[in-house]
């Protein structure tokens, strides 16, 4: 299971995608939405990245329900 820890940090590299997707959108001149919702997803990995290593810590320390 060594490799869980590892699979947080997809969401980084996710993160990466959406914020140069989202550039290319800008440069690019597309639609205001379509740049929206890359950042806002880009965002949500990072969300995701934050709340995903958190809860790893409290799951190691054997208290994962605080």
């Amino acid at each position: 299971m060594t490799y869980l820890k590892y699979v947080s940090y997809l969401y980084l590299v996710m993160a990466a995608f959406f914020v140069y997707s989202g550039i290319m959108s800008i440069i690019e001149k597309e639609s205001v939405g379509k740049i929206i919702i890359c950042f806002a997803f880009a965002g949500a990995a990072v969300f995701m990245f934050f709340f995903r290593r958190n809860f790893q810590k409290k799951f190691e320390q054997g208290n994962p329900k605080k």
